[in-house]
């Protein structure tokens, strides 16, 4: 290859033996250039320095074995919509029937004399048999030491792209361009000298690949003798990055392929991180905060109509976010908090300062249930302040700001997505406080930021979220937590039960109703439910349900429904016209009545942690004990599992950080929505440590810019 094309962001298509149908291939797996290429996660590994002989292979035991095809064949029946195909190898000590169910091509792959080697789980002892292993036809012609006699990375593959040609290929990119391969340079990336785009190139620095003893070079080659001092053993002896993609395709013992992958973990965390705390730096550099610390004028006269007193951890956020109000930069602050903890109380006051000082303030949530919600609550305390409410959802407009006689500030816009519709135009807006900020993307969040000029923002969410979430998710927003309940609110009980157990469950809530109470029964569907899988559908289960409480009175809800059909459903069930309120997760934020006493999950298998805790909190909102049922086939342990951490604990943080250890980052928080990166190494449940290291690296780098 020429000098010219030597670098990392080489096209694929350059390299020796990537034809047009190779380069499709690659395009499938999101390949394009050389740094793709390296940076191609194997799936797993096999060690290959030991194999198994056919004869001494056991059931349900991963192996690989390696032999010679004796014989294949196809079988088809069912008029030709049925077959399977089969190959015989012999490794001198026994047979081995390999079986590809109803994929007749696969006799295209192989020819009698062809050396295989398969890996899988014998399913049958007589013959011995494994069903859809995974193979690799060896070439005489190739350099066996590659895929033989080591341990041998796995890689994601696409059809028609065998293993071998695809680990070849890998293993010789890495070392003609392993000279190209050094350390992020964090300290250019920090002087905001080079542009992001530029990141792959920056590879570029001509330094030597660090030698095999990789012990002295610490995380990414970077810190400094104060820096090393902070680190933990562990993460001081990371390898470097052009080291760690040599273990990651050339690993000399199991433990490597960890240790490559805490190291590129690390570099995709400083990446982000860098970028993250850089918004925040221009942020702070090119705006100054809005005086939105207000005069107490509004909020002691709220206070005293409340009739409760504040907690301690809901006045201390207070004194935070005041203090950000009257600062030099825009406020940017997370408030978290568990389910009834008080943050809509915090986040009138918030919006009460920036109106004594006569700013107007945007509260945007995610549903039009949580906007009305909010609106009857916000208009109840705050119209006999004199200041005005205004509801703006998708189907709900109480005002036409261009209608009034004269531009004013000082008005509580409240809404959905409507409020950053190009027609929502604020004259005067100093506050945006998100509610249930995970609900909302990024991007939507700063279309309603720029609606003002450098307002103030405060993001709320009821769903506690893992640390390592946090640090990176709103890696640009301070941090405050309310961790503790008001006084007064009853305890909540949650018991996982089987369907069989549900006759009893209905009389259960027969009970409760009886004795003046109310309860919710939620499903995971609105129409189509689904048979096969035993998931039920809220409008299938109401006439059914209807008949069980008779002659108590079953309400319905559900995303379907129009507007107002939805509040009065709602405006029945607070007022007790309706005792069992049948719905879907819409119920999950927004409802706040306090005689409910029971909830009734349906299929809470299908259910994240995280979900079923916010549904929980739609009860125990009064003094009166409340009891949340978890019902499952639990037909599986991990299931039966997952839910009994509901019953151990009621801590949002504590079912959080389970919720990620289960379902990992990009499900518990929707990619397109979060605005993470697609990483490729980096762990959030594995990698606290790493993530907390790059946000300090990245905030010490970036102070001496």
């Amino acid at each position: 290859m020429s000098q010219k094309l030597a670098s990392l962001t080489t096209l694929v298509g350059e390299l020796r033996g990537v034809g047009p149908e190779r380069l499709s291939q690659l395009a499938r797996l999101e390949i394009r250039t050389v740094h793709d290429l390296l940076l191609h996660r194997p799936r797993r590994y096999e060690d290959r320095r030991h194999f198994k002989a056919i004869a001494q292979m056991q059931l349900n035991e991963p192996v690989t074995a390696r032999g010679k095809i004796v014989a294949t064949g196809t079988k088809l029946w069912s008029k030709g919509t049925k077959s399977v195909f089969e190959i015989i190898l012999d490794d001198g000590t026994a047979r081995l029937h390999c079986r590809w169910w109803n994929l007749p091509f696969m006799e295209n792959y192989f020819q009698v004399g062809d050396d295989v080697l398969v890996f899988g789980k014998l399913n049958s002892a007589k013959p011995r048999n494994i069903d859809h292993p995974e193979t690799e036809v060896l070439d005489a012609s190739e350099d066996v030491s590659i895929h033989l006699n080591r341990i041998v990375p796995i890689y994601p593959s696409t059809e028609g792209l065998p293993q071998r040609w695809l680990r070849s290929l890998i293993a010789r990119t890495v070392e003609e361009f392993a000279s190209k391969i050094s350390e992020p340079p964090m300290t250019v990336a920090a002087s905001g000298s080079r542009r992001r785009e530029e990141a792959d190139n920056s590879l570029e620095i001509q330094n030597p690949p660090p030698p095999p003893h990789f012990g002295g070079y610490g995380i990414s080659g970077l810190q400094t003798g104060s820096q090393k001092s902070a680190l933990s053993r562990d993460a001081a002896t990371l390898p470097g990055r052009a080291h760690a993609i040599r273990l990651l395709h050339w690993p000399l013992k199991m433990d490597d392929t960890e240790i490559a992958r805490r190291q590129l973990a690390l570099d995709e965390l400083i990446e982000l991180q860098h970028a993250i705390q850089l918004r925040r730096k221009k942020l702070e550099a090119n705006s100054r905060g809005l005086p939105c610390s207000g005069n107490n004028k509004f909020i002691r006269k709220f206070l005293a109509q409340l009739g409760f007193q504040l907690t301690a951890a809901q006045t201390k956020v207070l004194r935070e976010i005041r203090a950000d109000m009257g600062g030099a930069h825009p406020m940017r602050r997370l408030l978290q908090g568990d389910v009834g903890s008080g943050k809509t109380v915090v986040a009138a006051c918030t919006a009460l300062m920036a109106l004594e000082s006569g700013f107007d303030v945007a509260l945007m949530a995610p549903t039009e249930i949580l906007a009305e919600q909010h609106y009857q609550n916000f208009r109840k305390w705050l119209s006999p302040l004199g200041i005005a409410v205004e509801l703006l959802t998708g189907s709900v407009k109480t005002i036409s700001h261009s209608a009034l006689p004269v531009p004013r500030s000082g008005f509580l816009y409240l809404g959905t997505h409507a409020l950053i519709e190009s027609s929502f135009a604020p004259k005067n807006l100093g506050l945006v406080i998100i509610d249930e900020q995970h609900k909302f993307g990024v991007v939507q969040r700063e279309k309603l930021l720029r609606k003002g000029i450098y307002p103030h923002l405060l993001v709320m969410t009821a769903t506690p979220i893992p640390r390592t979430l946090g640090l990176t998710l709103y890696g640009d927003l301070d941090i405050s937590v309310i961790d503790e309940l008001p006084a007064g609110r009853g305890k909540i009980k949650t018991f996982v039960r089987t369907a069989d157990k549900l006759p009893k469950v209905w009389e259960f809530i027969r009970g409760k109703i009886s004795r003046g109470g109310q309860a919710y029964v939620v499903y995971p569907r609105v129409e189509e439910a689904d048979e096969k899988s035993g998931l039920k559908a809220v409008i299938k289960e109401f006439e059914k349900l209807e008949k069980i409480f008779a002659p108590y009175r079953a309400g319905l809800l559900h995303g379907r429904l129009r507007s107002e059909e939805k509040e009065n459903v709602l405006t029945a069930f607070r007022l007790n016209k309706i005792q069992v309120l049948l719905a879907t997760s819409v119920v999950e934020v927004g409802i706040d009545v306090p005689n409910a006493t029971v909830m009734l999950v349906e299929n809470a298998d299908h259910f994240g942690l995280a979900q079923l805790h916010q549904l929980r909190g739609r009860i125990g909102r009064g003094a009166e004990e409340s009891f949340c049922i978890l019902m499952s086939a639990l037909k599986n342990t991990e299931a039966h599992d997952r839910l009994l951490v509901m019953e151990r604990t009621s801590d949002g943080f504590k079912i959080a950080e389970e919720d990620l250890r289960l379902r990992g980052a990009g499900e518990l928080l929707g990619r397109e929505q979060s605005g993470l990166p697609p990483f490729r190494f980096a762990d959030f449940q594995k990698d606290q440590e790493l993530v907390e290291w790059a946000r300090q690296f990245v905030a010490e780098n970036l102070k001496k810019k």
